[in-house]
């Protein structure tokens, strides 16, 4: 769902004094809590919920704040009081929208605040696949360079060494906050960047690419954008066929369900792609029982595939955005004064 277009007043018939529930602590913490005057309250502070304590946990509060737990329509059924979900992360797929607003909940979210961290993370991504130190570390611990007084076919593609980063050509899929910064760290190592249009469209706005052509002309292609039902499996078999440069790297540092992980490892596997650097599992926490690339056959295999554990977002700065607009969202949630592109429901 789209952010609200209207500019909504104050909140109205709260209570004087709130119930505030923190469901889920374990990654952001939480700053000091503060409200506008005359307003008090009483916090309940969580460290992990799993969403089939949601009700229960929730059932008195008028306020929740929340990462990535799933809060259903029917755990919000249990929930009379409660007026705002406020999010410290990006993300709102954990939650039903539409749910929310017909119950009267405003859901409020945290934008931009891993931008600069999910960028240099996905440029990490980029020199490890580009360069396969997976791999070539892999051969390194197996003790094969004394052996064979060589491997650097290891950081081979084809038989080809690896590209400098002038000849790279980088297609960006979603040109947010994150996929204009990735824009912008890469465009200063040299690569030549192009913003992909819409999956599905002929032709795309000025100054983008087309979908499909992006894809044909990358040796890099980049996925920034959310996960929505439009972008489910988003980059899947045809997607892969579409791409024409053998030894190109995709790396994702978005949402696990945008990238079809089934055909990313046939891809890899026939090397119709070079490499791959993954932080998003479809299915999260992830591991060798949910994910076909976490296994212990691909960890053995060889394939140039860096993952790693959802740790994008991680930064110094980015905790303090996130309690800088948490605080923000509550007093703009009491006052009226919310920032519209944080307004989810």
């Amino acid at each position: 769902m789209s952010s609200s277009t209207s500019a909504p007043g104050p909140a109205t018939g709260l209570p004087q004094h709130l119930n505030i529930v923190a469901l889920e602590t374990v990654f952001t913490g939480l700053p000091p809590i503060t409200l506008p005057a005359p307003y008090t309250f009483s916090l309940t502070v969580y460290e992990r919920t799993h969403s089939d304590q949601v009700a229960e946990r929730l059932k008195d509060a008028d306020i929740a704040i929340v990462t990535t737990v799933v809060i259903t329509p029917k755990a919000l059924e249990s929930c009379p009081r409660l007026r705002l979900i406020t999010a410290i992360v990006a993300g709102t797929d954990s939650l039903d929208l539409p749910a929310c607003q017909a119950r009267g909940i405003r859901v409020l979210n945290a934008p931009g605040c891993n931008v600069d961290a999910v960028a240099e993370h996905a440029v990490g991504l980029y020199f490890a696949t580009r360069r396969k130190m997976v791999p070539s570390m892999q051969q390194l611990h197996q003790g094969l360079w004394p052996e064979r007084r060589t491997i650097i076919h290891s950081v081979l593609t084809n038989g080809e060494a690896p590209r400098s980063l002038r000849e790279e050509t980088v297609a960006i899929v979603g040109y947010g906050g994150v996929g204009k910064r990735v824009s912008t760290l890469l465009k200063a190592l040299g690569m030549k960047v192009v913003a992909a249009g819409r999956k599905g469209e002929s032709t795309a706005p000025e100054g983008r690419v087309p979908f499909l052509e992006a894809l044909a002309m990358a040796s890099v292609v980049v996925i920034c954008c959310p996960l929505a039902p439009d972008t489910m499996n988003l980059i899947s078999t045809a997607e892969f066929e579409a791409i024409k440069q053998a030894d190109c790297v995709l790396i994702n540092v978005a949402r696990g369900g945008v990238v079809d992980e089934e055909a990313l490892l046939v891809a890899l596997q026939r090397g119709q792609i070079g490499g791959a650097g993954v932080d998003v599992f479809a299915v999260e926490p992830a591991g060798p029982a949910t994910s076909p690339l976490l296994t212990a056959e691909v960890a053995a295999s060889g394939l140039n595939l860096v993952v790693t554990p959802h740790t994008a977002w991680l930064a110094i700065q980015t905790k303090a955005n996130q309690h800088a607009m948490l605080l923000e969202n509550l007093h703009g949630f009491i006052t009226g004064d919310m920032a519209p592109e944080r307004i989810r429901a």
